[in-house]
């Protein structure tokens, strides 16, 4: 079990890397994370829905997604209350209070899962959450230590030097845990060092004379990481304004970073185009006027995000952007807010409510019915390029421009096209990891500016040169044996 000094240290990429070094040794392996929280989902291919962390590390690991894989994951739709999956099925939408008082009784379903797993395969290298040293969260914890003692599975503790203090930071850890969730702990590794790892030998040497644990290994700044789908929102909280259009950027496109947004993984196709110059937009500044698409991205809470859209004013800047004859595409919860309306009624994707939308769309969403997860394949109606990717949405959307639908899927329309065509929408994530569909795309933004990028094949090149990169700074050996 990889678990961490803090958020953000690494452990999916760790466990991604691992997975795929014990799969080209010939081992048997899958990916585990007891709890996750995340609004960025991977629909499997028999249904439900997992983080797309632990996506990447089945496909790591040379498997599909399964719901065992990441049996509860909890998707915040509002600052206080997430949405809970067990075993790829939403079941309740709970406060953090009300959450923490019980989901001890969600050990049984993290342990009927974790069990399958260890059954049917050689190795489960699993991923804790958060940090381990989290004392306040201890009791009835099924993350981290709750589920490493239960399990009896070795730890090796994950530290981030990159954000400073990792002496501290893996001698506290220690220095706080129980003696006996400490005794999990078996070693630790050092994770993001930029520059001489021989300059932090006698660091090295500190912890573990501090903590009696070995040292497995100190990991490099992994560059071919930032080639890989993101996760967690919290990496995009760096993202400033963007910046004039560089040499060589031939199209501009813009996405606002929503407060409950999902799925933000669908532009990593785009920003590795060398002619796109992407940007997230944070709270506080306007979409820029040069820009050539704004794309509406999903979202956990679609009414409470059109609330936070608007207190940004990015409305005014939509609407203006729209009418000066600029593109705009939204995804899923992006495509709702498209339309003259969003409704409801019985609290399906956040409080209970409507409002009315931009009005780019002449379409009406209304929130009822069964969660749509499920893989999807099709064609976009306009340019006839296959489409492969996946459904995660709330809601049914009517409306006069259905009739003009942005794509077949699997027999049936999806989404919705203003009469000009410059206004789209689409319940389909995953669009742009398809390298015709793109190219199309791109091409009917500005001809001349799609590209020979193959985006399945660099995510494949990039988690090979993550293995890489850590079989050779990682002792994996030992790593693989437990200790």
């Amino acid at each position: 079990m990889i678990q961490g000094t803090g958020s953000d240290a690494g452990k999916s990429t760790v466990v991604a890397g691992l997975c795929r070094i014990a799969r080209r040794r010939g081992i048997a392996v899958a990916p585990f994370k007891p709890q996750n929280m995340s609004n960025n989902a991977a629909a499997c291919p028999g249904g439900g829905e997992i983080g797309r962390a632990q996506a990447l590390q089945a496909r790591a690991a040379g498997l599909a997604p399964g719901i065992d894989m990441n049996p509860v994951l909890l998707k915040p739709q509002s600052d206080r209350s997430s949405q809970v999956v067990v075993h790829g099925r939403a079941t309740a939408a709970l406060g953090a209070a009300d959450y923490m008082a019980s989901r001890d009784r969600l050990l049984a379903p993290v342990m009927e899962s974790f069990e399958r797993l260890a059954g049917a395969f050689e190795l489960v290298i699993v991923e804790g959450a958060g940090s381990a040293a989290e004392t306040n969260l201890r009791d009835r914890d099924i993350a981290n230590m709750g589920f490493a003692r239960r399990a009896q599975v070795p730890v090796c503790l994950l530290a981030d030097i990159d954000r400073g203090g990792v002496i501290a930071a893996v001698v506290g850890t220690k220095a706080v845990l129980d003696p006996a969730d400490a005794a999990m702990i078996r070693s630790f590794a050092v994770n993001k060092l930029r520059g001489d790892p021989r300059l932090f030998d006698d660091g090295v040497r500190d912890m573990v004379r501090l903590t009696g644990w070995p040292c497995r290994g100190v990991v490099p700044w992994l560059d071919a990481a930032r080639r890989l789908p993101r996760e967690d929102a919290a990496t995009l909280d760096g993202a400033g304004a963007p910046a004039p259009l560089r040499a060589g950027g031939r199209i501009r496109i813009v996405a606002p970073r929503l407060s409950r947004i999902a799925n933000f993984d669908d532009v990593d196709p785009l920003r590795m185009e060398p002619s796109v110059e992407f940007a997230f937009v944070p709270p506080g500044a306007p979409l820029p006027r040069d820009a050539d698409v704004v794309l509406l991205l999903g979202t956990k809470s679609t009414l409470g995000d059109l609330a936070f859209l608007r207190a940004q004013g990015w409305d005014h800047d939509v609407i203006a952007h729209a009418r000066a004859g600029g593109r705009v595409l939204g995804l899923c919860g992006g495509y709702q807010m498209l339309g003259r309306r969003v409704r409801d009624p019985r609290g399906a994707d956040g409080p209970a409510g409507e409002a009315p939308g931009l009005g780019l769309l002449d379409v009406d969403t209304v929130m009822e019915g069964e969660k749509s997860v499920r893989p999807v394949r099709g064609s976009c109606a306009r340019s006839g390029a296959a489409i492969a990717g996946y459904e995660i949405h709330m809601g049914a959307t009517t409306g006069a421009d259905t009739a003009r639908p942005f794509a077949r899927i699997e027999g049936r329309p999806d989404g919705a096209l203003s009469p000009d065509g410059r206004i789209e929408g689409s319940y389909v994530h995953g669009l742009f990891a398809g390298d015709a569909f793109r190219a199309r795309w791109l091409e009917g933004v500005r001809a001349g500016t799609a590209s020979a990028l193959a985006y399945e094949s660099a995510v494949e090149a990039a988690l090979d040169e993550v293995a890489d990169e850590l079989e050779a700074a990682l002792d994996v050996d030992a790593l693989l044996a437990g200790g």
